[in-house]
């Protein structure tokens, strides 16, 4: 029996077999779970539908998730393929490349307003749509990084992003919890993802974080695969509003101790 046995899961935000939605994809499937893929249209043939078919996962939708008739157009086509969501997943993050160096001051306008609408009021439209498909015991997971409470340099708007994430994390536990749903973020360490690849100078951060993080490890995607399991299932059942983080440790690290 697998802790995920009956389940359905719906995961947005798959890229390429690199992507941390695809290790939580992952995850879940193993754990016992039916999954289902929304993503960019442009890599739904090239990536994502190998990804699904080698899972037998059949359920594939283009999403723009600046849309809310393209997100309600694909829970209403979940909810005619399997009735109900037990696991929703949003792994949608992207800011305009220009606004992730130099200075955050610079920010423009437009920018902010993409990457506040995409990376997170995106949650909220998918939430809410999902809403009458939900029933007890259904988890909404989403995806956060330290640049949510600290200056990491480059992230710049999107750490302004992840924040406002983080609290919609805890406005739709609020909201989602009496019908027992529950709603958190796992906030991970930098992976060699397709977005962080947007990040300049992203390649250094991520040398040196084993330098630093305690369990002297970079963090991959099947890392937060677990901690997604853990969160998606029975295991949780008490967990709601919470933003965990799978970083070895670096969150906690103020100023490195030497070795010696």
């Amino acid at each position: 029996m697998g802790l995920l046995d009956g389940r359905k899961a719906l995961i947005f935000g798959v890229a390429n077999d690199h992507s941390i939605a695809w290790g939580i994809a992952l995850a879940l499937h193993e754990a016992g779970a039916t999954v289902g893929f929304a993503a960019v249209e442009s890599l739904i043939e090239r990536r994502v539908r190998p990804l699904a078919t080698s899972i037998g996962a059949t359920f594939v939708e283009a999403c723009d998730v600046q849309s809310d008739d393209q997100i309600r157009a694909v829970m209403a086509k979940w909810a005619d393929a399997h009735g109900q969501l037990d696991v929703l997943v949003h792994a949608v993050a992207f800011a305009p490349r220009e606004a992730l160096e130099g200075q955050f001051l610079d920010t423009e306008r437009p920018a902010f307003a993409t990457a506040l609408d995409v990376s997170a009021y995106s949650l909220v439209a998918m939430a809410r749509a999902g809403r009458d498909l939900f029933r007890p015991g259904s988890s909404v997971l989403t995806l956060s990084y330290l640049g949510a409470e600290r200056v990491v340099a480059n992230y710049n708007v999107m750490g302004v992003a992840k924040a406002a994430l983080e609290a919609s994390v805890r406005y739709l536990a609020a909201d989602l919890g009496p019908m027992g749903v529950r709603v958190n973020a796992i906030s991970a360490g930098p992976v060699r993802t397709l977005s962080a690849s947007g990040v300049r100078d992203f390649r250094k951060l991520y040398s040196s974080f084993a330098e630093v993080a305690p369990l002297r490890a970079n963090i991959t995607p099947e890392d937060v695969g677990k901690t997604a399991l853990w969160l998606c299932s029975d295991l949780s059942s008490a967990v709601t509003g919470e933003v965990v983080y799978v970083d070895g440790g670096f969150n906690v690290m103020g100023v490195p101790l030497g070795e010696g």
